[in-house]
């Protein structure tokens, strides 16, 4: 590593030049950087806005999943069984999920020796649930924290290996040879500097891996951290193709602490209650939707693992039509929405909780669990007390503060682009994790979590071996970047000349609040085509109204600019999606001005057409791009999971010579 201070248009800047920048440091970007330094490329800087913000140190569930291989019991498995359940959620390539299963037992492990603690019997057996979309038990937890520990013990191995972290650098633009066709490095900005005009940093890098997580920033209705925000829009700007941006995924979640309501929080029943604005007139308001207790209850009950909303589960009183009940009780009838632990869910003919009254599935899975107690809370307590203690941690006594809920964004399946090493098809940029758009549609509870372990390892693997060259020479390099970096610093110059920026929360509300009513969980083409078009009009005077009077105010300020471009590239793609007539699938509804408004629950589910993926915009990967600021979609063909030749020999012969490094 190098450094040096330059100065540009009186700016003076520090520039850091390395083989790799990771710029994130969430549990992806983290083991990609362990992996890299083991591997021999000890040439690395991570950067990152805040040490821990992001989602894998900050988010969960009642016990969240890490979905790997089968290792354990009777029931077969294999790396092509696991390859295609994963290639079987649709619109996802199938030499990338034969990847992600092949490496899935190695990084399971690899946690297991940095000492996360997945539970196992006295054998050795690495025993697993089912989660949504999973038919082979593949789950495991270390219980509401997983990601969190996973965060910890790299961060630990991080440090352990002396890796330089540049805490509170927040990156705001990628840059790119003149050809526009690589990464030579990144812009960002040093929000610990008081003086903006030595804030800014530059690194001139070979290669970059971007591990900044799902783009939390842009909704209002959201279980992201505050802290996690996202970066996308900064990758597109730079000429980054994105994939599947159709496809987030939503769920009931907390809203004052943030936090998903899945599994165990949901198999104790607790009652859900609505109240007026002012905590008034408390009605149970799922009764008038069920026709009895035992339906009722029984949705309740799998909606813990089957989580996430999905228009396929609400005909017959599925577990989904919970998910669309609480949404209109919000934003149909503007009341606010409760889960209560307290108390039993009650039944207008005098039905409470009682074995007998259960549906059998659900009466035999609390029996087996030793969890048939008289409260949900108890219920709970017998399932799962660390869902109880991780709210207590943050001053929430489930016994006796009911949590007010949301039907709340909590994944994107969709992302950047990227080949089998997770290389962008801009070259030298490797998106990890969340940012990088490798699901399909539906993919298996905790599947994203192994993605980013495994991702971000094979992303290692192609930089150790074919991208060890230096990054360029300084005088190059700027030569290369000075177009980019004299226009941002204009642009700094201006914003900060306004000395305001009393504005910006309007913007990033307006642009939260479009995002979580036309592209959450209902979905019109009608609407989705305004939202869209006032998201451009935004976009163009977006520069005049911004202003900041300090450092982090001028952080915020390129946060807010990249979040514009992704909530508008987003909802294009939405667009693009439904005009081409895709239909309901994933994890939202496709309404169309006949039945956009209050819904028909005498059987829903059957009021909207389900995907059945025999149309184009619904069988390929609908691919969408910014390049020069113009919108650019296309549909992709799905690749299929290759035949594989693994003669012993020809594989050793291939590994030795380095071919099995090819795209």
């Amino acid at each position: 590593m190098e450094s040096e201070r330059i100065i540009i248009n009186n700016y003076y800047i520090d520039c850091y030049r390395i083989n790799t920048l990771v710029i994130g440091s969430g549990a992806a970007a983290l083991n990609a950087a362990v992996s890299l330094h083991s591997m021999g490329q000890t040439d690395i800087i991570i950067a990152t806005s805040e040490l821990g913000g992001g989602t894998s140190n900050n988010a969960g569930s009642d016990k969240q999943t890490y979905y790997k291989l089968s290792l354990s019991g009777d029931e077969p498995d294999s790396v092509r069984e696991l390859a295609k359940d994963l290639f079987n959620g649709r619109c996802m390539h199938g030499d990338i999920a034969l990847c992600e299963a092949q490496g899935s037992v190695q990084a399971f492990m690899k946690l297991i020796s940095l000492g996360v603690r997945f539970p196992h019997d006295k054998y050795g057996a690495w025993a697993g649930y089912k989660t949504d979309n999973d038919p082979r038990s593949r789950a495991t937890s270390v219980g509401p924290c997983t990601s969190k520990r996973m965060f910890e013990v790299l961060a630990a191995e991080v440090k352990r290996k002396e890796i330089l972290i540049l805490d509170h650098h927040h990156c705001i633009s990628l840059l790119t040879d003149k050809s526009g066709s690589k990464v030579t490095g990144a812009l960002a900005i040093n929000t610990s500097e008081k003086d903006y005009r030595k804030a800014f940093v530059l690194f001139n890098s070979t290669n970059v891996i971007l591990g900044t997580g799902g783009p939390g920033g842009i909704y209002e209705t959201s279980v992201y951290p505050l802290s996690q925000s996202g970066s996308t829009g900064m990758a597109l700007i730079a000429g980054a193709t994105a994939q599947n941006l159709t496809e987030s995924q939503f769920g009931i979640a907390s809203l004052k602490f943030r936090w998903n309501l899945s599994g165990s929080y949901q198999q104790a029943i607790p009652r859900y209650i609505s109240t007026d604005k002012q905590g008034n007139d408390e009605k149970e308001f799922l009764n008038d939707f069920f026709p009895d207790f035992r339906a009722l209850t029984k949705a309740i009950f799998l909606k813990g693992y089957q989580w996430p909303f999905d228009p396929a589960k609400i005909s017959g009183y599925g577990s989904s039509l919970i998910d669309l009940l609480v949404y209109r009780e919000i934003n149909e009838n503007g009341r606010n929405v409760f889960i209560d632990f307290s108390e039993n869910p009650s039944w207008r003919t005098g039905e409470s909780f009682s074995p007998e009254y259960l549906d059998p599935e659900v009466n035999i899975y609390l029996k087996n669990s030793c969890a048939l107690q008289n409260t949900p809370i108890e219920r709970l307590d017998a399932l799962n007390d660390q869902a109880i203690a991780v709210y207590k941690e943050h001053g929430i006594d489930l016994a006796n503060e009911p949590l007010r809920i949301a039907v709340c964004a909590q994944h994107n399946n969709g992302g950047l682009k990227a080949n089998i090493w997770w290389e962008s098809d801009l070259r030298h940029l490797f998106p990890v994790g969340e940012v990088n758009g490798s699901h399909g549609v539906q993919r298996p509870g905790g599947s994203a979590l192994n993605s980013g372990q495994v991702g971000s390892f094979r992303a290692a693997q192609f930089i150790s071996k074919k991208y060890t060259m230096p990054p360029l020479d300084t005088e190059k390099f700027l030569s290369e970047a000075n177009e980019l970096l004299t226009s941002t610093l204009d642009v700094a110059e201006g914003w900060m000349s306004s000395g305001s920026a009393e504005g910006n929360n309007n913007l990033f509300s307006e642009i939260r609040k479009r995002m979580s009513m036309q592209g959450g969980i209902i979905r019109n083409k009608e609407n989705i085509a305004q939202a869209a078009e006032d998201a451009v009009k935004m976009l163009a005077h977006l520069h005049e109204r911004i202003g900041a009077g300090s450092v982090k105010e001028l952080s915020d300020s390129f946060l807010l600019l990249d979040h514009c471009i992704s909530h508008y590239v987003y909802l294009e793609a939405i667009r693009s999606y439904l005009e081409g007539g895709g239909r309901s699938r994933g994890s939202y509804l496709v309404v169309d001005n006949s039945n956009s408004g209050s819904f028909s629950m005498n059987n829903p589910g059957n009021n909207y057409g389900l995907c059945m993926f025999d149309k184009d915009v619904e069988n390929k990967i609908l691919e969408i791009s910014y390049k020069g600021g113009k919108i650019a979609a296309s549909l992709e063909e799905v690749r299929g999971i290759p035949q594989q030749d693994l003669w012993f020999e020809r594989v050793w012969r291939d590994y030795i010579q380095d071919n099995w490094l090819e795209c």
